[in-house]
């Protein structure tokens, strides 16, 4: 991919979007902090902004009536949230919130959706999106219910490895018991089980990927039809620099 696109920030999306495109949304994009427990959206209420990541990750959570909860999905610079206003909806059918502290862009839902209208290729692309990230959603789904709590741990550094630069990822084992929805007690026996192979190093709330590679091995077919699907329809998740 081509540096030069991303002089307008480091969100994947706004950086492959043609000139045309840019016009529509440029004046409406207003640039922000995402501290951590930052709420992008909530389940149920109308959604007033959509948001283009550039540095962070957040969550996607789904919510029972009676507040049984679980992930069902990350975002990061590769994408944007909430999806409802790209589907023609009004309300959040997610919570979304914050977990990796970072920056980005929102845009209110009316100028983004006039953009879709006026705009077919930004249409495509956005849609595009929506598809990889139902793919995400399903292999979670997939090894939720199959996977070992263990090769699931290791799914889910990758994703977020994927998102950041380097190898150090700010998890604490709250949010990796949420990802896994999984009790904390086994989030540390998962982490004793990664590093006693050599896999990551695990800090107070930092995980060290070791072995990207060994890591894709353990996580097995769980990981990488959704990342596939990225570059296939979209381009790479890490920047050029990473790559």
């Amino acid at each position: 991919m081509d540096k030069a696109l991303y002089a307008a920030g480091n969100n994947i999306l706004l950086a492959r979007i043609d000139e045309e495109a840019r016009r529509h949304l440029a004046p409406h994009l207003e640039p922000l902090g995402l501290p951590r427990g930052f709420a992008l959206s909530t389940s149920g209420h109308q959604v007033k902004y959509c948001y283009f990541i550039e540095e962070g990750i957040a969550s996607i959570i789904a919510r029972s009536a009676a507040e049984r909860s679980s992930e069902v999905g990350i975002v990061g610079r590769e994408g944007i949230v909430p999806l409802t206003p790209i589907l023609d909806s009004t309300h959040a059918t997610f919570d979304i919130f914050v977990q990796l502290e970072g920056h980005g862009s929102r845009i209110a839902v009316e100028p983004l959706q006039e953009a879709l209208e006026a705009v077919p290729s930004l249409r495509r692309l956005l849609n595009r999106y929506v598809q990889t990230f139902i793919i995400q959603a399903a292999f979670t789904s997939l090894a939720n219910a199959n996977d070992s709590i263990e090769s699931r741990l290791a799914r889910w550094i990758l994703m977020c490895h994927d998102r950041i630069d380097g190898d150090r990822i700010g998890l604490t084992h709250e949010f990796l018991a949420l990802m896994l929805s999984v009790r904390r007690a086994s989030i540390t026996t998962a982490l004793h089980d990664l590093e006693g192979r050599q896999l990551i190093l695990s800090e107070r709330s930092i995980v060290i990927v070791r072995d990207r590679a060994g890591l894709e091995e353990f996580a097995g077919d769980s990981y990488g039809r959704a990342e596939q699907e990225y570059r296939r329809l979209i381009g790479e998740l890490k920047q050029p620099d990473t790559v």
